[in-house]
């Protein structure tokens, strides 16, 4: 969410880094994301363990690094902008502001499941706890 978030704050930003003396817009910056279970056989040996009735933590993904976004900036002609060229066009990060909405419906979307996950299972603990007094 907070990449998103920096990505949605700048997206008319036109100075964001400076390259070799040239000013270049904003970058949209993606996360990268791998599995913690990392090959075939561990997944296939904690999903036979589970059939055999033993219980097994769920082990998501983690982050692994922040990439920018390599794909061309949009040219918007706007000659009385600052960072215009001769030609008139200024190039504008390469922000798509739909997609950065859904990405970040899609994580809040991801964090609410797991609170009431969570939520749901401690609930069900105290009731456990309940039965047995």
């Amino acid at each position: 969410m907070d990449v998103t978030s920096s990505n949605i704050a700048n997206a008319q930003t036109t100075r964001g880094k400076l390259v070799n003396g040239v000013w270049e817009p904003y970058r949209r910056k993606m996360t990268v994301m791998e599995p913690r279970e990392k090959n075939f056989n561990e997944i296939l040996q904690n999903e036979m363990q589970k059939q055999s009735g033993s219980q097994q933590q769920l082990q998501g993904v983690r982050v692994t690094g922040i990439v920018e976004d390599q794909t061309p900036f949009k040219a918007v002609y706007d000659p009385s902008h600052p960072d215009a060229n001769a030609d008139g066009y200024v190039y504008m990060p390469n922000v798509d502001l739909s997609k950065e909405m859904v990405d970040l419906l899609a994580a809040s979307r991801s964090y609410e499941a797991n609170v009431t996950a969570f939520n749901t299972g401690k609930s069900m603990m105290l009731k456990a706890l309940e039965i047995g007094q």
